[in-house]
């Protein structure tokens, strides 16, 4: 009920002391009565408060009790006359200050009858509520078991309420209702990953969590309602996250039926096999075209044990660009994932206002051909590691930013990299493999010394003529003399085509 039902109630003749229009307009949402000098810690907001004014005992009174009820804050304030046969002065005065609506009631005018009308109005509209409330479930179930989709049931609660509804992902991939340009998504995705509660609530927008408070909010869904705070509309609101809840629980199903495949697929691509028949089968079993190039994206939080949460990240994100494949692979989630790399990018970073504890790094390769995974996947390794030498709480790089011989590489076709370091390497491993002379371990450190006899037999623990040795063995069997720069280069390309 409003302050205007009760004000213009004739048999309790109340007379508004102070309050305008818009004060008439406030809903009142309880009753209490009380003649405590401080109610403060009893009130939650909304009450009408009635007080015969016992408390008053001198003029500075009035401003104790009434700065509490406008802390609250109350509906308003219904003042007994009998009392002082009227209401004082300094009373009224303190409502005018703090902006608290006030009522007297009349002598002849028993508080029980105003809480009576009070009590029974506000029942009487938690009933119609309630009634609406059951009807509005009803309808919604009817029109889930008929086959309408989550953006239709989105549609109706929003109808109903006469509100703009959206749910997003948290990344701001709009799962139904209508899209929001760039600005109003990043600041409706802020809102949820930011807000110390949820629901959370500004003159813009209200949001609303899908999922349980314990998840993190980089891997949830959230309702978005147009407009601020307004009662009524929650509950409506909350079976609309409730029906979000289902059809989220139902996509996550057929996520895992795909996840086997997924994983079978990346593994098949780190270990160089993407040339092998079934990575195309697997990939189409997977919901992908293999006659598309797609980009392989690696991620990954700091510490141990987290790669599910990335790979849950990933999903999301990459769903921007349509069904992804999205698994886990030796503490990494990876995806692989059609169309502009650019999209995702903008996803993920999207999630930055989130990150405070964890840290998260990306890294983004280019598009390539079935037939290249192997080393788009090292170059999207070669981003994240750009990343993580990167400040902040969530970094992403793209393979556009790598300037190194790892993008000239993995743009090279993996069987023609893995023939040229074949060729270059064959009679190294072989030695190797029949006499276990370590040659290939010490030609590594030799090169990543820059050719320093001294800091590689350091590295290894051998003699420097022991390293010198060896290294000359290298040089026979690759008929490559590594003091010549041109063939320190064909080695050195060699040992990162492998």
């Amino acid at each position: 009920m409003l302050l205007r039902d009760l004000v213009g109630r004739a048999d309790l003749r109340l007379r508004l002391l102070h309050g305008d229009e818009a004060a008439l307009d406030r809903p009142v949402r309880w009753v209490y009565t009380t003649d405590l000098p401080d109610p403060g810690r009893y009130l939650t907001g909304g009450e009408l408060v009635i007080s015969g004014l016992v408390w008053r005992r001198g003029t500075d009174d009035a401003e104790r009790f009434v700065s509490a009820l406008a802390k609250a804050p109350v509906a308003a304030l219904a003042a007994g006359a009998a009392v002082f046969h009227g209401t004082p002065a300094d009373v009224v005065e303190a409502c005018v200050r703090h902006g608290v609506p006030l009522l007297e009631v009349p002598e002849e005018v028993s508080f029980a009858a105003v809480t009576e009308y009070v009590v029974g109005s506000v029942t009487a509209a938690r009933g119609d509520r309630l009634a609406e409330t059951l009807g509005r479930q009803r309808r919604l179930l009817a029109a889930a078991a008929s086959g309408a989709g989550l953006d239709e049931l989105t549609a109706r609660v929003g109808a109903e309420l006469g509100r703009t509804c959206r749910v997003l992902s948290a990344t701001g991939r709009a799962l139904a209702g209508p899209p929001l340009p760039e600005d109003e998504l990043a600041a409706a995705v802020r809102t949820f990953l930011t807000a110390e509660r949820l629901p959370a609530e500004d003159p813009q927008r209200s949001v609303f969590p899908v999922g349980p408070s314990s998840e993190l909010r980089a891997t949830s869904w959230f309702v978005v309602v147009d407009g601020g705070p307004d009662r009524e509309h929650t509950e409506a609101v909350g079976e609309l996250v409730a029906v979000a809840a289902l059809d989220r629980a139902r996509r996550g199903e057929g996520l895992r039926v795909g996840r086997d495949i997924a994983d079978d697929a990346i593994a098949l691509v780190a270990e160089g096999a993407d040339t092998r028949p079934e990575l195309p089968v697997r990939l189409r079993q997977a919901g992908l075209d293999p006659a598309v190039e797609h980009a392989v994206v690696v991620a990954a939080f700091e510490g141990a044990g987290r790669a599910e949460t990335a790979r849950s990240v990933l999903v999301d994100a990459a769903a921007h660009l349509g069904p992804p494949v999205v698994g886990t692979h030796e503490g990494l989630a990876v995806a692989f994932v059609p169309g502009d790399p650019a999209v995702l990018d903008t996803a993920l970073r999207r999630l930055a206002p989130g990150f405070t504890a964890e840290r998260l790094t990306v890294g983004i390769s280019r598009p390539a051909a079935v037939a290249a995974l192997t080393g788009a996947l090292q170059e999207a390794r070669h981003a994240r590691s750009l990343a993580q030498q990167r400040p902040g709480a969530l970094q992403v790089v793209r393979a556009t930013e790598v300037t190194s011989h790892v993008a000239l590489l993995a743009a090279v076709p993996d069987e023609v990299r893995r023939s040229f370091a074949g060729r270059v390497l064959a009679p190294v491993l072989a030695y190797d493999a029949r006499n276990d002379a370590g040659l290939l371990e010490t030609l590594e450190a030799f090169l990543d010394c820059n050719g320093s006899w001294s800091r590689a037999a350091e590295r290894l623990h051998l003699h420097v003529n022991t390293v010198r040795y060896r290294i000359g063995r290298v040089e026979e069997l690759t008929a490559r003399d590594l003091g010549d720069f041109r063939d320190r280069v064909d080695v050195f390309l060699a040992l990162r085509s492998r």
